[in-house]
């Protein structure tokens, strides 16, 4: 912990404080550590010691490379980290910088209406559970479980629950122009055949 950037780490403790809607009194109170230390951490004047870093992951209920945002250490598994918006919980699958990138998304019944937008990129959704309607363009769709659609984001689209349920679909987005490639061997002929 200790070549740890003390302003990096000063960044990420007022961000997750904030994220939790605490004020320094509060975070003091819960953690014993003085209100001008907090600050000083926060401003990065301070350097953040493990005897610190403890109480404050677990008054923000973080791991403590979560709190430091530590960087990866090479394990291969995808640590799932939703990004929760007002209609859809989206868990991104891949890190890739460039390229395509996959994502879960769990969509919420939430009684929006279809506001089509369009921006760069191309995608694919597939369909996990529930049912989807997808507005592309001038088409209108429900797609159910096992369904697939691919389109040119530059196409105003919209897409969200066809119904009162809630609607997982896999999302592979690619930049612009980058299509997605599905490659299926033709099945070999049989005697039967």
């Amino acid at each position: 912990m200790a070549n740890l950037d003390p302003a990096v780490v000063g960044v990420r403790l007022r961000d997750l404080r904030g994220r939790r809607r605490l004020t320094l009194a509060e975070v003091s109170a819960d953690t014993g550590i003085s209100v001008s230390t907090l600050s000083r951490l926060e401003s990065g004047s301070r350097r953040a010691t493990l005897e610190l870093l403890v109480p404050l992951a677990r008054t923000y209920r973080v791991t403590l490379d979560e709190l430091v945002d530590a960087p990866e250490t090479g394990d291969p598994r995808v640590h799932l980290r939703p990004t929760e918006h007002p209609y859809a919980s989206v868990i991104p699958l891949t890190k890739r910088v460039g390229g395509p990138r996959a994502f879960k998304m769990v969509l919420r019944p939430d009684g929006r209406r279809p506001d089509p937008r369009s921006h760069e990129g191309y995608d694919w959704i597939y369909v996990l559970d529930g049912r989807l309607r997808l507005v592309l363009g001038e088409h209108d769709v429900v797609l159910t479980v096992g369904e697939v659609a691919e389109f040119d984001t530059r196409t105003p689209h919209w897409f969200g629950c066809a119904d009162d349920h809630p609607t997982e679909v896999l999302s592979i987005m690619g930049p612009q122009g980058e299509r997605m490639h599905v490659r299926a061997r033709p099945k070999r002929a049989t005697a039967a055949d």
